[in-house]
C-alpha cells in the first residue's frame, strides 16, 4: 500500500542488539539485499536468507510485544504475492522494548534473518523466522493494519502435518509447504501474519501465564461439556490453537472450557515453546461463559467398594488446598472407601533438609476430610529415600492410601521401606502380599528417579482386594506435537513401558497364585488408554483400563495444549471386569476450570467383590 503523502515523516532510527543464544544462524552473513517479507519467509519453514544481511524490507507494523524476553514488533506487507506458501509477516525482534514504533507505522528495516528456536534446539521446536540487529525507519504513520486471515473450519485442513524426512531425522523444515493440505503447514505459512478467530470455543482453560486455547473447528471431537478429546496418536486435533494477549495480563479473560470468545479476536501468529503456534491477540473476543459445571459422582451402594485415585499436585503442609481437596473427596467423589493419592509431599515440601516423612501431610488432609463432613480415614504408605522418587527437588512425592475403617480393613504385614520389595506369596489358596504396604520392585531401573508402586491389601465385605497405586514418570522432555520432526519423538515412552512391564508382571504373579484375585492398579500413568504403557499393562489379559467402558467422547482426566487426554486411569483384574458389575466415573472437577486445585481429574471405580 503506498505511503500518505500527507503522513510523510523524517526517517526515524531504531537500532537493537539481538541475543544470540537461542537463534540458529544457517549461514554465513553475507552481503545485504533488499528483499520483500516473503522473499525472506520463503516457502519452507526455514529462511532462504538465514544468516543473511537484508536492507529496506518494508511492511506495516501490525502488532508490538513489550514484555518477556522476546522483545520486538510484528510487521507486514500490504502487498502480497500469489503464492499461499509464503508469509507476509515476520518479527522484528528489537531485545529491548521497542522504542518509537507504533501499530499502523510504515517501517522499512535492515538486518539480518535468523531462526530462532524457542525452548533451544534440543526442545525440537520449529524455529520462528526473524530479522535481528534491526535498524528501524518509520516511512508513515496512521496505515490500515493488513486485513487478517480467517483460521476456521474451512481454512484450516483436516490433516495435522505431513511425514518427516527420513533422510533428515523426520525433520519437516526443508519440506515445500502444502498450506491446503496440512494444518502445520497452514499455521506456518501464516507465521507472522495478522490473523483471526470467531466465535471460539475455550478447550483449554486460562492458566497463570495468561494463555487459553480455542478451537476454530467447533464439531472436531467435541464433548458434551465443550472440550476437544485426543483420542488417538492420529487425531491431533487440527482446529486448536492458543491465545495469549498484547495487552496487560489482568485484563485477559479467566476462562474455563466450554465458554467462547465471542467476537472476533485478532492477531499476530507466532509460535512459542509452550503451545506452538500462538495467536497473540491485539483484539480480544468477549468472553461468554459456557456454563460448565464441577461434577459429581454418585455414592456407592452398600454392597460395592469404591475406589478413587488422585493427583493433589505437590502437596504439603504450607499449601491452602486441603479444604477444597477435601471438599472434592466428600461432595464430588461421594467419600470412597479407598483413595490412592498422587503427588503427596513430605512434611516440610520443597525444603531440602532430608525430611521423607509424610505423616503431617496426611494427617493435615484427613482432619480436613472430617471437618468436611467426610468418614475418618486412616492412611497406609511407605517413605521413599530422599531425592530419589523425582518431583520437586525436596518434595519427595509419593502415593499414599486413604481408606475408610468403617468400611474396609486394611491388612498390615510389617517391613516394608523404600529399598525393600514386597512380593507374593500363595497362603492357604489365596494370593498374599510379603509386605503390606510394600513397595514394586524399589531397585528396578524402571523406577530410576521415578515413583515406585505401593501395593496393599484391603479387605471388604470378607473379599481380598490388592490395589496397585502408581504414578509413572512423566512426558517431561518429549516433542510437541507442533515439533519440526513429524511424527514428535516421545522419549519418555521408554521409562513408562518399563514400568508398565514390572506392573503386569506384578500382577501376572498374583494371578498366578489365584486365578480369581480382585487386582486394582491404579493412578497417574502419564500416558493415555490407547498407548502401548496402557497396553503392555493390559498385555495378556492381565489388567483391563476401566476407562474404556465410557463413551470415547469421556475418557479424560487431563487437559493439554487444548487437548483433552486421559493420563489418570484405573485397571481391573478379570475378576472384577468380567462379571460386568462395576461402574466407572471420570469426575470433571480440575483439569476444565481456571481455578483448579489440580491439574488432573479424579477417577472412581465401583464394583462387588
Amino acid at each position: 500500500m503506498p505511503s500518505k503523502p500527507s503522513a510523510r515523516l523524517a526517517a526515524l532510527t531504531v537500532a537493537a542488539v539481538c541475543s544470540a543464544a537461542s537463534t540458529v544462524v544457517l549461514t554465513t552473513p553475507a552481503h545485504a539485499e533488499s528483499v520483500r517479507v516473503h522473499d525472506i519467509q520463503g516457502d519452507t519453514r526455514l529462511s532462504p536468507f538465514a544468516g543473511r544481511q537484508v536492507t529496506d524490507v518494508t511492511g506495516i507494523v501490525t502488532g508490538i510485544r513489550t514484555y518477556g524476553s522476546s522483545r520486538g514488533f510484528w510487521i507486514q506487507d500490504p502487498a502480497p504475492d500469489a503464492d499461499p506458501a509464503t508469509s507476509e509477516g515476520v518479527f522484528v525482534f528489537t531485545s529491548s522494548t521497542p522504542q518509537g514504533v507504533a501499530v499502523g507505522d510504515e517501517v522499512s528495516v535492515s538486518g539480518t534473518v535468523s531462526e530462532y528456536v524457542p525452548g533451544g534446539t534440543s526442545s525440537g521446536n520449529q524455529s520462528v523466522t526473524e530479522i535481528t540487529r534491526p535498524t528501524v525507519t518509520v516511512v508513515s504513520r496512521g496505515n490500515p493494519v493488513p486485513a487478517p486471515a480467517a483460521l476456521d473450519a474451512r481454512t484450516v485442513p483436516a490433516a495435522y502435518a505431513p511425514q518427516g524426512d527420513p533422510a533428515a531425522n523426520g525433520s519437516v523444515n526443508a519440506l515445500p509447504l502444502r498450506p491446503g493440505a496440512y494444518a502445520l503447514d497452514l499455521y506456518e505459512s501464516l507465521e507472522g501474519m495478522n490473523v483471526r478467530v470467531a466465535d471460539a470455543r475455550v478447550v483449554g482453560a486460562t492458566d497463570p501465564y495468561t494463555e487459553l486455547w480455542v478451537t476454530v473447528k467447533p464439531h472436531e471431537n467435541r464433548n458434551r461439556r465443550g472440550g476437544t478429546v485426543y483420542g488417538s496418536y492420529d487425531a491431533q486435533n487440527t482446529g486448536r490453537i492458543q491465545i495469549q494477549s498484547l495487552g496487560k495480563a489482568a485484563d485477559f479473560p479467566d476462562a474455563t472450557v466450554g465458554d467462547v470468545l465471542a467476537g472476533a479476536t485478532t492477531g499476530p501468529l507466532d509460535y512459542n515453546q509452550y503451545g506452538g503456534y500462538t495467536l497473540v491477540a491485539s483484539e480480544l473476543g468477549t468472553l461468554t461463559p459456557g456454563g460448565t459445571e464441577r461434577e459429581t459422582t454418585r455414592a456407592q451402594h452398600r454392597s460395592e467398594l469404591a475406589i478413587a485415585t488422585y493427583n493433589v499436585e505437590n502437596l504439603d503442609p504450607s499449601d491452602d488446598t486441603f479444604a477444597a481437596h477435601a471438599e472434592a473427596i466428600v461432595h464430588s467423589l461421594s467419600s470412597p472407601d479407598i483413595v490412592s493419592l498422587e503427588e503427596i509431599q513430605d512434611n516440610n515440601g520443597a525444603t531440602d533438609d532430608g525430611t521423607v516423612a509424610a505423616d503431617v501431610t496426611l494427617a493435615k488432609l484427613i482432619d480436613a476430610i472430617e471437618a468436611a463432613g467426610g468418614p475418618r480415614y486412616d492412611w497406609r504408605a511407605v517413605d521413599p529415600a530422599d531425592k530419589q522418587d523425582g518431583g520437586e527437588p525436596g518434595g519427595n512425592i509419593r502415593q499414599a492410601f486413604l481408606f475408610n475403617p468403617a468400611r474396609v480393613s486394611f491388612t498390615d504385614r510389617p517391613g516394608g521401606d523404600a529399598t525393600t520389595a514386597t512380593d507374593v506369596v500363595k497362603v492357604r489358596g489365596k494370593a498374599a502380599l510379603t509386605l503390606s504396604p510394600g513397595r514394586i520392585a524399589p531397585d528396578s531401573a524402571a523406577f530410576e528417579d521415578s515413583r515406585k508402586p505401593l501395593a496393599g491389601e484391603f479387605v471388604f465385605r470378607g473379599r481380598t482386594v490388592i490395589v496397585i497405586a502408581n504414578h509413572f514418570s512423566s512426558k517431561g522432555g518429549d516433542q510437541g506435537l507442533t515439533a519440526q520432526y513429524q511424527p514428535p519423538v516421545r522419549g519418555s515412552d521408554t521409562q513408562r513401558h518399563l514400568q508398565a512391564q514390572e506392573v503386569h508382571d506384578f500382577t501376572a504373579k498374583i494371578l498366578k497364585a489365584q486365578k480369581n484375585a480382585a487386582v486394582v492398579a491404579l493412578g497417574d500413568i502419564n500416558d493415555f488408554e490407547f498407548s502401548r504403557t496402557t497396553r503392555i499393562m493390559e498385555g495378556g489379559g492381565v489388567l483391563w483400563s476401566a476407562i474404556k467402558s465410557l463413551p470415547a467422547s469421556e475418557r479424560y482426566s487431563y487437559v493439554y495444549q487444548g487437548n483433552s487426554q486421559a493420563l489418570d486411569q484405573i485397571l481391573i483384574s478379570p475378576s472384577i471386569r468380567r462379571p460386568c458389575s462395576f461402574s466407572y466415573d471420570s469426575v470433571h472437577i480440575n483439569a476444565e476450570f481456571h481455578d483448579q486445585i489440580s491439574d488432573h481429574d479424579p477417577q472412581v471405580l465401583r464394583f462387588r467383590p
